[in-house]
């Protein structure tokens, strides 16, 4: 089985401005997904990927995480990170039937709506917030979650916390390639995120990205 485990619904009414933004593009897109964009992955996942939120013409067009933003986009550039170290079946991703399959690995977002500009409000990472829970709680192998990007590593220690683990105080500084071990042993990773931002202005290689999960790969392994 790959998809989501649970969803909030084509209409979740919880951000009333992404909302109306969502309504705004099925005007203009009828044909594009425009909704709140399930998690994606196996349910026997040991790594969950946690993104930010899905791309306008890439995850909100398509209905799945990091799929079909183009050549060079952040769903290829994801993906060949992830072969590499054996987390999917392919190095691309380019629409919702190309046959991709994660292995071991599952991909969620901090706000499961496209907002505009691509950046979501405090609010509307907090509203989201309960999805995000929802769904770690229903993947019972997880042991290390890879954070993509400085917004999702605060939003997973909010889960942490909320999950009953206990948090170091003050809470570990984002940076790429971090790597912070729990008392429990759970395993907490950050990487940049595959933004053309980051990508095309090389403050994010594709070798530092291979990197980062070979040391998810690590993490889970040990």
């Amino acid at each position: 089985m790959h998809g989501a485990l649970s969803t909030p619904g084509r209409d979740c009414p919880l951000c009333p401005r992404l909302q109306t933004f969502r309504d705004n593009l099925r005007t203009l897109h009828p044909d594009w997904f425009n909704a709140p964009v399930p998690a994606f992955g196996q349910p026997t996942a040991r790594l969950l990927i946690v993104g930010l939120a899905p791309g306008m013409q890439g995850a909100n067009r398509t209905g799945r995480p990091f799929t079909g933003d183009g050549i060079g986009g952040s769903s290829d550039f994801l993906l060949a990170a992830m072969h590499a170290s054996g987390f999917a079946n392919k190095p691309v991703s380019r629409h919702v039937a190309d046959g991709l399959e994660l292995r071991d690995a599952f991909i969620a977002a901090a706000v499961r709506c496209a907002p505009p500009d691509n950046k979501p409000t405090p609010e509307e990472f907090a509203r989201c917030q309960t999805h995000l829970v929802a769904e770690w709680d229903a993947l019972p192998n997880v042991s290390a979650v890879l954070c993509l990007g400085k917004l999702a590593w605060e939003t997973c220690w909010r889960v942490l916390a909320t999950r009953g683990n206990r948090v170091p105080r003050p809470r570990p500084i984002f940076a790429h390639a971090a790597r912070v071990r729990l008392d429990n042993g759970f395993v907490v990773l950050g990487a940049y995120h595959p933004s053309r931002q980051n990508t095309h202005t090389g403050r994010l290689t594709p070798r530092m990205l291979a990197d980062a999960f070979a040391l998810a790969r690590k993490a889970i392994d040990e």
